[in-house]
């Protein structure tokens, strides 16, 4: 049996759509760095579904350069972010806010979210403290959809800490590198035009959702952050060849592929999740998008690294090992299948 891959959801390519515009549309001549029709498409389509008419709409490469990137934009030099212990900007980006001089506040998480009460806390600490002028400032909060550990953020959760935010001066911005998982959970109620009236800017990932690369940051209000273009082109997150980026999410907003190729990950995510519960196993973290975190004694763990991808999560004891299974756009049915048979 062909070894099974569920360590991440950007192990393949790309959807085979989009194999197919860039075959049809490899010989056209296209104006550089953005100014392409198949980008301004993508950008209508894009406002379109966030029913955010007057958005700013960039396309960049990847998920850290983007945070690094979005995040620079809208802090000044002597202010700070404030994100969960487990937010990706805190752990898994290689102090890549912190090597532009911000500091990343970090909170404790509830699965994997920031709780608005002790977003509330940490503002309201900063201000009573008598020695504030000499401190960097939290003015901005960064939050993942779907964060970390799979699990969502309900519209009441997100609607309070962006209050919260915005009482105290702040903005909010929305991490959205598996976005398309989110909104393709059968149990949210939270919607792409949710996020676009509550956050001050969200990007909305495609490297892990079925592009090859890209992400597409969204500013629902125009001038959030005033010559943002240029900025990206300090940052090194310009690419020449936008129009590569434009046409995938020309692509992706296109008949509601972004959000369906979500779904169908997170309905493959479920039957696996059943079936681990079925066999005994216990599930970690209670994410209801494409993410599974399961607990394994280390001798399963060893045996199933032979025959499947998986990623390492952690270590809760000498005997156990908790792993992460990501499915994707391109899981199928008897992957899945196959996993189950093998534990």
């Amino acid at each position: 049996m062909a070894r099974l891959e569920f360590a991440s959801d950007y192990m393949e390519g790309c959807i085979p759509e989009i194999l197919t515009r860039l075959t049809e549309t490899n010989l056209e001549k296209s104006s550089g760095y953005g100014s392409d029709e198949h980008t301004a498409r993508a950008a209508e389509l894009i406002r379109e579904a966030c029913d955010a008419p007057d958005a700013e709409v960039h396309l960049l490469a990847g998920g850290t350069q983007t945070n690094r990137t979005v995040i620079g934009a809208m802090l000044k030099p002597w202010e700070g972010v404030i994100a969960a212990q487990t937010g990706h900007i805190s752990v898994h980006e290689a102090g890549a806010i912190e090597s532009l001089g911000h500091k990343v506040f970090e909170l404790p998480q509830r699965d994997g979210k920031l709780r608005a009460r002790d977003v509330e806390a940490a503002f309201h600490k900063y201000i009573v403290d008598g020695n504030r002028d000499h401190m960097p400032a939290p003015a901005l909060v960064y939050i993942s959809h779907p964060t970390e550990t799979g699990t969502l953020y309900t519209r009441a959760e997100l609607e309070a800490v962006t209050g919260v935010a915005h009482r105290y001066g702040a903005r909010v911005f929305l991490d959205g590198a598996r976005l398309a998982y989110g909104l393709g959970a059968t149990k949210t109620d939270l919607t792409l035009a949710d996020i676009a009236r509550t956050c001050d800017a969200f990007y909305i990932g495609g490297t892990k959702c079925g592009a090859l690369f890209g992400e597409a940051v969204v500013f629902p209000k125009p001038n959030t952050c005033p010559r943002f273009f240029t900025w990206m082109k300090q940052q090194g997150a310009l690419l020449a060849k936008g129009r590569i980026t434009g046409l995938q999410f020309e692509t992706l907003m296109e008949e509601n592929r972004y959000v369906e190729y979500g779904a169908k990950a997170v309905r493959l995510a479920e039957k696996l999740r059943e079936g681990l519960k079925e066999k005994g196993y216990q599930l970690l973290f209670n994410s209801t998008t494409n993410q599974t975190f399961v607990k394994l004694p280390d001798d399963k763990y060893q045996t199933l690294c032979e025959k499947v991808g998986l990623s390492f999560w952690e270590k809760p004891d000498d005997n156990h090992t908790i792993v992460r299974l990501a499915t994707s756009w391109a899981t199928t049915e008897e992957d899945v299948d196959a996993l189950l048979t093998l534990m």
